[in-house]
């Protein structure tokens, strides 16, 4: 069964020695799923949804940084910080700013406060609740 594909338990396939070397190439280095998906620039949720990209956030709350310097933040690759860059860059989180051979990141509060206002009737209920829960404990 020559370049016969098999479907392995992870959705992928394992390719023969029958294949031809690009093609094995190729699929051992392609990820499946890659850390950049595509969205709309207002899916900030998925953007936030990853550790790294809050720390990132996080850090670059006291002001711009250049990419050297949140990659040191992390035990990742450089690649692997300008991947989640360029994750929160599509999210419109961080401005890119180039200057000279670095780049520099700037935080953008604008998708954060749209959040916050989102998010404001659910705070509200969330206090309402401790309130009452409190209110009941206070009975007893």
């Amino acid at each position: 069964m020559r370049g016969y594909r098999i479907r392995s338990e992870f959705g992928g396939s394992r390719l023969s020695r029958a294949d031809p070397p690009e093609t094995r190439r190729n699929s051992l280095t392609r990820r499946k799923y890659p850390t950049t998906l595509r969205f709309v620039p207002s899916d900030v949720f998925r953007a936030l949804a990853n550790p790294v990209r809050r720390q990132i956030l996080t850090s670059l709350r006291d002001g711009p940084r250049a990419v050297n310097d949140l990659a040191g933040l992390f035990e990742l690759s450089r690649p692997a910080v300008s991947e989640h860059l360029q994750v929160l860059r599509r999210a419109q989180l961080v401005r890119e700013e180039p200057r000279g051979q670095q780049r520099f990141y700037h935080l953008e509060t604008a998708p954060l406060a749209e959040i916050g206002e989102w998010l404001h009737p659910f705070e509200r209920y969330r206090r309402e609740r401790m309130r009452a829960i409190d209110a009941a404990l206070d009975e007893q």
